[in-house]
């Protein structure tokens, strides 16, 4: 997610990175790239389901923060001794947005289906890029988004999920628009992935009391597959989303980054068996427009 929250602040100041390589090609390749991070967060998240009911949501996201601040530090190498205490504050505020938003998104999960969970979460980021540009007329794009989320949690017979679930996904998604604000100041503060690599080193500090609950439940095998987890979600995903970043404009970055929801009811569906009705389907499109709406008309 750090690439994409970069993103749509970037979006909404009107940055736009220095693109390698030329022309069409270019933008197609980092499209790809864009689509194969988004497809490993939202698949990665729906294989995730086994290991949250054996070991339980907050085990499970503590040991998957664990795992990735681990492996980027042996990577990156920060040099922890050398940093200033604004430094310190910046990441110790954003690895705390990014523990919030996981242990929530993984609770979230584990009561509602993913598809919805992903609407909901995605309400965070598309507050920030609508309100970043004031109260006007911009506001009819979380409108459309909510009622794309109320179409979601209803299979037409009755509110799918429950309450618990439904408040920690708009947990996850107040996370979400924190990170974005905080990614952009954190990304000024720090070398290249070093912002990123202590934040999560911090994340994995804030998660410990919560993921201790669900130690007992925790075997050698839960501790290898998270372990695996990890790179799915989110070493593979910032990898490719900085390669695609250097080869397209970020406002179509952002535009792509809308299928999101898309791609988590997709792995809803095929991964988890969570079908959709057509309601759910239009829901999950109103999302998409919402989102692709947000951020073409910020440019």
């Amino acid at each position: 997610m750090d690439q994409q929250a970069a993103a749509l602040a970037d979006v909404n100041e009107g940055n736009v990175p220095p693109a390698s390589g030329s022309g069409t090609t270019a933008a197609l390749t980092g499209g790809l790239m864009c689509l194969l991070s988004m497809s490993s967060v939202q698949f990665g998240s729906a294989l995730s389901s086994p290991s949250i009911a054996a070991y339980g949501p907050f085990g499970t996201t503590w040991l998957r923060l664990g795992w990735a601040a681990l492996l980027l530090a042996i990577i990156v190498r920060p040099p922890v001794l050398r940093y200033t205490r604004a430094q310190w504050q910046m990441a110790g505020l954003l690895g705390a947005s990014m523990a919030g938003m996981t242990l929530c998104f993984f609770a979230a999960i584990e009561r509602i289906p993913l598809g919805l969970a992903v609407a909901i979460d995605f309400l965070g980021p598309l507050a920030v890029a609508t309100f970043a540009f004031g109260l006007g007329w911009r506001l009819v794009w979380p409108l459309i988004a909510a009622g794309g989320v109320l179409l979601l949690a209803h299979d037409g017979n009755g509110w799918i999920g429950d309450t618990t679930g439904v408040l920690f996904a708009f947990g996850a998604a107040t996370g979400w628009g924190l990170y974005i604000i905080l990614m952009k100041k954190a990304g000024n503060a720090f070398e290249g992935l070093q912002g990123l690599s202590m934040s999560l080193i911090v994340a994995a500090i804030v998660a410990t009391p919560f993921g201790l609950v669900d130690l007992p439940r925790m075997t050698m095998e839960g501790v290898v597959t998270i372990a695996g987890l990890a790179l799915l979600v989110p070493l593979i995903p910032y990898a490719l989303e900085m390669i695609a970043l250097r080869r397209m404009s970020t406002s179509s970055f952002g535009i792509l980054m809308s299928l999101e929801p898309a791609l988590g009811a997709i792995a809803g569906f095929l991964v988890l068996s969570q079908p959709m009705t057509a309601l759910q389907i239009m829901g999950t499109v109103l999302v998409v427009a919402a989102s692709a709406g947000a951020t073409a008309t910020g440019r």
